[in-house]
């Protein structure tokens, strides 16, 4: 083990990445609303193509909402790469680990604060979430970074990936479902309790490998033993236990594309070029091996951390290309705004919601003279409108200001 090379004077700081960044955070914050509003009053061939991929997946495949949460991950381990190695290069190993550690620490306090704090009694609480999988991936993925060369953790991130599906593939599990509708079905009971679902589990002795159904497959059932507190799928949760593992190599791949784009010994053109290609082959491989592994969201596959790993490649080709190389920022400002400030706005979003907003200056009796006056759909558009304004207000404000929760 040896630390990272930190010898190579410090980059500048990349638009690209901020851009990116708000980019990925544009469309949970309002945009996706708002198409949504627009094919609805519209009902355009290309506005319905854009709103049918602003939801996620039922289980297997993959849609553009998909990769919002993915591309989160992969800039963290991006934005890692410009960071730790001046902290290494100054204060050394151990004080990069220790912001790691309290980076990560803190991010996964303020999840837990999003999901409702301490407002609800155990074990009605969510210990694991979005917030707490980007804290988990950004933890791993950092102290890895600190300790192995670019190298190595490629090794480590495929034998990662590898284990995984091997685990999924081959472990036995209880032939049972696991599953919101299955349970309640199996059982005849509407709404069964955690006890009964619990009786269910334990009396099933048949055995089988190699599925990935709903609530059938290794991740969810380990969700269901040992995870405690409140699942978001009832018996099992999107973000849970084992699937964080995958989560920390898609936060690895940005490790990656960050060292790539911090290179002094490649012209912009190479970068790029590269950047491209590997994400175009991650896709393709990603895909090949979700014909025997699917490519599922809900369990991180390994297969899934390919194709989105992939797909945040390209896009942070082409921002880097337009950005970062051509010199085109003007188009880019509101997403930067959104990208500098990326948990604060999240955070806001979940505790007052800008649509609530909205609809207090844009809704009842408005909203439904538009829908009159000039069509069904208007009303909802209007909402969608202003809260995607009053999201954008205040990223400019706030970075107007320079007010930023760095975390």
């Amino acid at each position: 083990m040896s630390t990272p090379v930190t010898s190579a004077p410090a980059s500048p700081r990349l638009v690209s990445l901020d851009a990116l960044r708000g980019f990925d955070m544009f469309w949970i914050l309002g945009a996706d609303a708002l198409f949504t509003a627009l094919a609805k009053v519209f009902d355009l061939a290309p506005l319905r193509l854009i709103a049918g991929q602003l939801d996620h997946k039922d289980w297997a495949g993959f849609a553009f909402y998909d990769l919002i949460f993915p591309l989160f991950v992969f800039m963290s381990g991006a934005s890692l790469v410009f960071a730790l190695p001046k902290i290494i290069e100054r204060e050394g190993r151990a004080a990069a680990v220790k912001r790691v550690l309290f980076r990560g620490a803190l991010l996964f306090a303020i999840g837990l604060f999003y999901a409702g704090g301490l407002q609800t009694k155990w074990p009605d609480i969510r210990v694991l979430g979005v917030l707490q999988r980007i804290a988990l991936a950004y933890t791993g993925a950092g102290l890895l970074f600190c300790f192995f060369k670019p190298r190595a953790l490629a090794v480590i991130g495929t034998a990662i990936l590898v284990g995984y599906w091997a685990l999924l593939t081959f472990v036995p599990i209880r032939d049972v479902h696991l599953e919101r509708a299955a349970v309640p079905a199996k059982l005849g009971v509407v709404k069964p309790t955690l006890e009964q679902a619990q009786q269910l589990y334990t009396s099933t002795t048949a055995r089988v490998s190699g599925v990935y159904d709903p609530g059938r497959n290794l991740a969810n059932h380990l969700d269901f033993e040992f995870l405690g507190g409140r699942k978001y799928d009832v018996y099992y949760d999107p973000e849970g236990l084992l699937s964080t593992g995958p989560a920390v190599v898609s936060c690895l791949l940005g490790v990656f594309a960050g060292l790539l784009l911090r290179r002094r010994d490649w012209g912009d053109q190479k970068k790029v070029t590269w950047l491209a290609v590997a994400g175009a082959a991650a896709v393709a491989l990603g895909f090949l091996w979700g014909l025997q592994f699917p490519v599922v969201k809900k369990i991180w596959t390994s297969s899934f951390v390919l194709v989105a790993g992939g797909y945040s490649a390209l896009l942070l080709a082409a921002f880097y290309y337009t950005i970062d190389v051509r010199g085109w920022k003007r188009w880019c400002v509101p997403f930067v705004w959104i990208g500098m400030n990326p948990i604060t706005l999240y955070l806001i979003s979940g505790i007052v919601g800008y649509r609530k907003l909205a609809a207090r200056l844009a809704g009842g009796d408005l909203a439904a003279w538009f829908d009159t006056t000039l069509g069904a759909g208007w009303g909802n558009l209007g909402i969608a409108v202003v809260g995607l304004a009053i999201m954008l207000a205040l990223a400019r404000f706030l970075h107007a200001r320079q007010i930023f929760l760095r975390v």
